[in-house]
């Protein structure tokens, strides 16, 4: 039976971190709307240029076509045996549509609370050379500032610096966290807590699914 996962959990929740290590251990990829976006644009596709042009003129992509671009990725060989869907669906109406497309999905819901979310985000850094990723209060490197891996110098992203960490948590209150309210009634929703370190989460990400 396929591994279909949606990842669910406002910024800084730890899905990415979590979504890499499970696509490790499950053998099946770790799919964000961002990277379709960017490689349909990329190779060129007639999705990818339909995408350029709206984004180029300062529009927002539709959910038919976020849906349509995430139906062609997951229809593809790599997701014979399950996918981890990351940063998608994000609204209601969004999931509908996926529910038409695939309903067999498992979503895992990442619990943490505000105060957590703040922290962790506001201290990450990111090399300029490289792109790892740090955290200063949880996992500081060897030499204050420079990458442990290259050397390069750290920096704080926008999107982490604490007026666009408010401003994201209210969008994710508002737009997606109502999603959990249409998940549960479906029975396909688990919470997890992910307030814990990576590893911790794993083992319990394991528990809970075991692998086929």
């Amino acid at each position: 039976m396929a591994m279909n996962f949606i990842f669910l959990g406002p910024p800084g929740a730890g899905k990415g971190t979590l979504a890499s290590q499970v696509a490790g251990e499950y053998n099946i990829p770790h799919i964000s709307t961002g990277d379709i976006f960017r490689a349909n644009i990329k190779n060129g596709t007639p999705l990818g240029v339909k995408v350029k042009a709206i984004i180029d003129a300062g529009g927002l992509v539709s959910d038919e076509i976020t849906c349509e671009l995430v139906q062609d990725r997951i229809s593809q060989d790599d997701c014979k045996n399950g996918f981890i869907l990351d940063g998608f669906p994000r609204t209601i109406p969004q999931a509908e549509m996926l529910e038409k497309i695939k309903s067999d999905v498992k979503v895992v819901n990442f619990e943490v609370d505000d105060e957590l979310i703040v922290a962790r985000l506001s201290n990450r850094r990111m090399c300029k050379d490289c792109g790892a990723i740090y955290n200063i209060k949880f996992h500081p490197t060897k030499v204050e500032g420079k990458c442990d891996s290259c050397g390069g110098e750290l920096y704080t992203r926008d999107d982490d610096k604490l007026e666009s960490i408010t401003n994201r948590l209210k969008v994710y209150r508002e737009q997606t966290e109502p999603l959990i309210g249409f998940y549960r009634p479906l029975g396909k929703l688990t919470d997890i807590d992910s307030a814990r370190d990576s590893k911790e989460v794993l083992v319990d990400f394991k528990k809970l699914f075991p692998k086929n």
